[in-house]
């Protein structure tokens, strides 16, 4: 799978913490997805999407 965090990402740290082995904070002070989604953090990563405010979390298969 892999997660990407599209323009308009708040900086809110959402998805940082509830998955910080998909997504960090780049130098710009957004999120980003920096790995692809190893299958142990799938449900982690749905749920940082899901949780994202703004709803600029996409993962695909």
């Amino acid at each position: 799978m892999t997660a990407k965090v599209q323009e308009g990402c708040i900086s809110c740290g959402a998805c940082v913490s509830t998955c910080p082995e998909v997504f960090r904070f780049n130098d710009d002070g957004v999120a980003e997805a920096y790995a692809a989604v190893a299958p142990e953090y799938e449900s982690a990563a749905e749920e940082a999407r899901d949780g994202c405010p703004v709803s600029v979390i996409d993962i695909e298969a």
